[in-house]
């Protein structure tokens, strides 16, 4: 009889489980369905067929007043009827530009939605969906670049893709760079490297003696912290033969004022 009412009240405490975890996750979903909205609607030609299809740019706050979206999606109903879904990654502020980047005579959809997170980084994302068919374009991996601080307040930056070198003067920031123990009086006291940090966004725009649009990316290179800003290199990329070829390197070198004292 004991074994019996063991039994019975195992099963009791299971079903139990599997009613209450049928609840939550009801509510969850309820709940993710009530905060969900729409960032915006587009009407335009994706496909290629000539007519305009709708897209939809939807996202889930991270709570009811964050404006941090963890769940950013595309709802694409074509003008033949299909639906298609493009996952993102959240992020603040998401919008889709639609521009012709891989020459097909077809507008592509171009993803971008800030991080939030210093140095200005964005999450980005290119897809085609010409005849009906999803495909994800890519974007370029960046720039391979190497740069160190070198003897008597200098700093020497190479894009290896290009065999592009510059050497930059960085005396005026001399006394932050003593006391943070990377120079003794001009001396290194050890091999560092500069602070390269990734692409923080692209933007589509015109290469010269191309046609069409590729992309403009930027790519931020600080001394001894994120902030320190030494430069930026600015590279143009063209998309042929199914792939993202790199046109040019611009290296800019910012301003020391705000280090000199």
């Amino acid at each position: 009889m004991r074994k019996e009412l063991l039994f019975a009240f195992g099963a009791f405490f299971i079903m139990s489980l599997h009613a209450i975890a049928g609840t939550f996750t009801e509510k969850s979903a309820e709940q993710s369905e009530i905060n969900q909205l729409t960032v915006n609607t587009y009407e335009v030609d994706v496909t290629g067929d000539g007519k305009k299809d709708n897209i939809q740019l939807n996202a889930i706050p991270f709570s009811p007043d964050a404006l941090f979206l963890k769940e950013v999606w595309a709802e694409i109903t074509t003008s033949n009827g299909s639906e298609i879904r493009i996952d993102y990654d959240g992020g603040y502020e998401p919008q889709i530009k639609f521009v012709d980047l891989n020459h097909d005579g077809i507008k592509d959809m171009f993803y971008s939605a800030a991080t939030g997170g210093s140095g200005g980084l964005y999450d980005m994302a290119l897809h085609t969906l010409a005849d009906n068919k999803l495909l994800d374009l890519g974007l370029p991996e960046g720039l391979t670049i190497q740069a160190q601080f070198q003897d008597n307040y200098q700093a020497t930056i190479t894009f290896t893709d290009s065999n592009q070198s510059y050497t930059v003067d960085v005396s005026d920031r001399k006394e932050d760079y003593e006391r943070l123990g990377i120079y003794s009086d001009g001396e290194l006291n050890e091999p560092m490297e500069l602070t390269v940090l990734p692409i923080a966004f692209y933007e589509p725009v015109k290469i010269e003696g191309k046609t069409g649009k590729g992309l403009k990316g930027y790519q931020q290179i600080s001394g001894a912290y994120k902030a320190d800003g030494i430069g930026t290199a600015a590279s143009y990329w063209y998309y042929e033969n199914d792939e993202w070829n790199l046109i040019k390197i611009e290296w800019q070198e910012d301003s020391g004022d705000k280090h000199r004292r």
